[in-house]
């Protein structure tokens, strides 16, 4: 299992395909060939083996046997790789068919073979393309897919093609194949798409560096350009070199990513740090799920970042009871609020956090002082922790419904609860739709309505695992879990505090659904009263719009509708009119045209009309004109508006970005663009009649 761990002697049982395969026995020079062929590995674990190479026996001895599906596939078959077998020569056959690749021994189609496989499985099982953990090692694999099929000439999504072959070949085996088959493809085909120009701009600039590189290593100033700046993965910059006997200079590239990570942290700006000079092993009791009130003792008291035996009033500062109603801030609920008292004081508690075994209120006191070793009656605001309790329930319910709707794939990403709203992140591949949001928030009103027990036992974690609960994968748990459940409609691992009853949440609404990383997906939601007081300005404000347009509420949304297209056909019109004027100027203009040589050369303003207009009349004076260099301006405001046209005989002599430029650089601005059309602004209106006549005599000296 690797240096340290669980080890003992093993048995490893291999395939001899004969003496017409090359390759000598396992341990002799040639064992690299393919005669023997080890498909089968029993380790008998016996000890447990420590850093310093110390053995230990294991308490429990036991046999550790695997054997390779495709090897022995290979040998039932009669082949000698595990390429040749039956599962890989059709999905080798589909990728040469969607990349047109003749050769099917070609490398790349079997690692598109192998890939497909690989991605296909990892979203079965839940995993989304992300930037951290299984979702990166997916991500990951995609890329290097998709840069094979780049070496094969594909320049648009392919590798999700492969997935209905696959389902062909594995389905029967494994179901759960079948039935995700349309969320893999999306997924996949997603990632692909938002990988194509990262690929494109990264294979450029690898082939330009390979084409000049006097070496045999891609310096790592290089490789951190491509995936600081590109986001092209280092993996696959070290993948292309090998195509070229190359290498990376990986402690250059390792070196460049720590100056940056350096910058990074000196532009960071860091809040109190609250792990100096006090002791937060002290364990705190926290009392808060059955009471919002109790007397506690002052076990640590902060302030300046120091501990201190007093806090006085007026002072802000920290204080650590040996117990608590006050909830920590912890798994996206956030801390309490509230007042810590006696007779002779009074403390603030504005915020709850965590840290270590202690929780940490931090506040003010506004009466008397606080003395370390005092009692205190420790009061949660019960308005507060009431609002943020039919929040966190109502995400539960959430998670279970998202989960129902979009797919067993949906997994918690980040939350945050309090008393004025939900936010809920999740793992998803695309935008969640009107329609699902519409039965998402029907379903956990649903179950509002439903008026579940909500209740919370303490268990083991096997135990836990036993009844369904969903845990956050990467998530550390201890021995002892508590789990939550709604019914039987949900069911998590959560330390949180909750309603009693979902009834008592009232109301859900869904305010907002986004995109906030590639395949990450964020709600935010509101409950009770502040989704009612959310609801009444909605209809307010549609009762509103329905009276500025003369209309019942019911037909608002129709009227809108009617009053949009109005509005596309008379922009449709205005834009018909605008450039029928050009046209009309531009008749005129043509006469305006001064003849050098054979060509002639136009620079004029024109007012009135869009850049559009602009440039379609531009087009019409190189056709009137002949052989002709052309400048037109119009003014909109304080913004100029270029456009110059050049025709293909003079493009050798005369270029429409210097053209444009000649005017641009005088109006505060510039432009670019083809040789035979470019386009530019500026902000200095004032300047172009001067500047336009300066088109001129620099086209007749062009053309001298």
């Amino acid at each position: 299992m690797g240096d340290t761990g669980p080890c003992g002697p093993c048995s490893e049982i291999f395939y001899d395909h004969g003496p017409a395969v090359a390759g000598g026995p396992p341990g002799s020079a040639d064992a690299d060939g393919d005669r023997y062929i080890e498909i089968w590995n029993l380790v008998f674990m016996q000890y447990d083996r420590s850093a310093d190479g110390k053995l230990t026996p294991l308490p429990k001895p036991s046999v550790d046997t695997g054997m390779g599906l495709e090897r022995l596939a290979a040998v039932m078959q009669g082949v000698h790789s595990n390429y040749e077998i039956d599962i890989f020569r059709s999905l080798i056959k589909v990728a040469a068919k969607l990349t047109g690749t003749k050769d099917l021994e070609n490398r790349s189609l079997r690692v598109l073979a192998d890939h497909i496989r690989s991605c296909s499985f990892l979203i079965t099982d839940g995993v989304i393309p992300s930037n951290e953990g299984r979702g990166y090692v997916l991500r990951r694999i995609i890329r290097r897919a998709a840069r094979h099929g780049y070496e094969l000439g594909m320049r648009e999504p392919f590798f999700f093609k492969m997935v209905d072959q696959l389902v062909q070949d594995m389905g029967a085996a494994y179901p759960e194949l079948v039935n995700a088959k349309d969320q893999v493809k999306r997924a996949l085909q997603q990632e692909e798409e938002r990988f194509a120009e990262t690929l494109s701009q990264g294979m450029k600039i690898l082939d330009e560096v390979i084409a000049n590189l006097s070496g045999k290593v891609i310096p790592g100033d290089t490789v951190f350009k491509l995936y600081d700046t590109y986001g092209f993965p280092v993996d696959l910059t070290a993948d292309y070199a090998l195509k070229y006997q190359l290498s990376i200079d990986t402690a250059g590239y390792e070196k460049a990513m720590a100056e940056q990570k350096a910058r990074a942290r000196a532009a960071g700006q860091f809040s109190m740090d609250m792990s100096q000079g006090l002791d937060f092993t002290h364990s705190c009791e926290f009392t808060g799920y059955t009471e919002l009130l109790n007397t506690a003792r002052i076990i640590g008291l902060l302030k300046d970042n120091k501990a201190v035996d007093k806090l006085s009033a007026g002072d802000s500062g920290m204080v650590i009871l040996d117990k608590t109603p006050f909830y920590g801030e912890s798994g996206g609920q956030a801390g309490d609020s509230g007042v810590l008292m006696n007779s002779d004081c009074e403390f603030a508690v504005s915020d709850t956090q965590k840290q270590g075994a202690s929780i940490i209120h931090i506040g003010e006191v506004r009466l008397g002082a606080l003395t370390l070793g005092k009692a205190v009656e420790a009061r949660v605001d019960s308005g507060q922790r009431q609002h943020t309790a039919y929040n966190h329930s109502a995400t539960h319910l959430l998670h279970a419904a998202l989960r129902k709707v979009l797919g067993t794939h949906v997994q918690q990403k980040g939350s945050l609860v309090n008393a004025e709203r939900l936010r809920f992140d999740f793992a998803h591949f695309e935008a969640v739709s009107a329609a699902q949001l519409a039965e998402i928030e029907q379903m956990v009103n649903s179950h509002i309505r439903a008026n579940h027990a909500v209740q919370a036992r303490v268990m083991s974690l096997d135990a836990a695992k036993q009844t369904g609960a969903m845990a956050l994968f990467g998530e550390k748990y201890g021995d002892e879990v508590r789990v939550l459940s709604m019914g039987d409609f949900s069911t998590e691992l959560c330390g949180g505090t909750h309603v009693q009853r979902t009834g008592d949440i009232g109301v859900f609404k869904i305010v907002s659904e986004q995109g906030i990383a590639a395949g990450v997906r964020r709600i935010e939601a509101l409950t009770g009263p502040g989704a009612l007081t959310w609801l009444d300005g909605a209809s307010g404000e549609l009762q509103r719009i329905a009276g500025l347009l003369k209309v019942d509420r019911q037909q608002a949304g129709n009227k809108v509708t009617q009053l949009l297209e109005q509005n596309r056909q008379l922009e449709k019109e205005l834009e018909r009119l605008k450039g029928k004027l050009a046209s009309s100027q531009g008749d005129d203009l043509a006469n305006q045209a001064v003849a050098v040589g054979a060509h002639k050369i136009l620079a004029a303003r024109l007012d009135g009309v869009d850049p559009k207009a602009l440039r379609d009349t531009v087009d019409q004076l190189k056709n009137k004109l002949g052989s002709a260099a052309i400048v037109l301006a119009t003014v909109a405001g304080e913004k100029v508006s270029l456009i110059a046209g050049v025709t293909a005989d003079l493009t050798a002599r005369i270029k429409a970005g210097d053209l444009v430029n000649v005017v641009a650089e005088q109006v505060g601005g510039k432009g670019g663009g083809r040789p035979d059309m470019a386009q530019a602004g500026g902000n200095n209106p004032a300047a172009l009649d001067q500047a336009l006549q300066k088109v001129l005599p620099w086209a007749q000296q062009k053309l001298a």
